[in-house]
């Protein structure tokens, strides 16, 4: 049987039971745990999102990198902008739309990911202490999930 969520009253569902907080505390807690290394590199957290989204879909939109990155546009141009002054980043036009403009990753960017990646993983392995591999695999489907259910993009 599943539960009608919409009609339920917040206490009903308690603090520790909502989501959308928890995810919240998660992350916050994540994004802390990072944040020293992080700033050793000069770094920030859209830096390293925008960074770590390159790594894996190099050249892509600068709109799409807004919403993989989960960037505002406009701290994702004055992030960009540092990167691109670091060198970390180049931005050039779209061969096939002269008004869109590409993200690439360089070398020395993608050498800057590589020394904050450890510590990532370091901290995504310990988020998952204690969960067995089956329902890690089965917390991100849902993740997954719950991200077609509230997405806006098709991506």
């Amino acid at each position: 049987m599943t539960q009608d969520l919409a009609t339920l009253r917040f206490g009903e569902i308690g603090l520790g039971n909502f989501a959308p907080y928890l995810m919240n505390r998660i992350m916050g807690r994540y994004n802390a745990s990072l944040r020293e290394e992080m700033a050793e590199l000069g770094l920030t957290t859209p830096k390293v999102r925008c960074l770590a989204v390159l790594a894996m879909i190099d050249g892509i939109l600068i709109g799409e990198l807004a919403v993989y990155a989960v960037v505002e546009y406009s701290t994702l141009s004055r992030t960009l902008d540092g990167l691109e002054k670091e060198e970390l980043v180049r931005r050039q036009p779209d061969p096939e739309d002269q008004r869109a403009t590409r993200v690439f990753l360089s070398d020395a960017g993608r050498a800057t990911f590589e020394k904050v990646w450890p510590r990532m993983a370091q901290t995504y392995a310990q988020m998952f202490e204690g969960i067995s591999t089956d329902e890690r695999l089965a917390f991100e489907a849902t993740l997954q999930k719950i991200l077609r259910n509230v997405r806006v993009h098709d991506f």
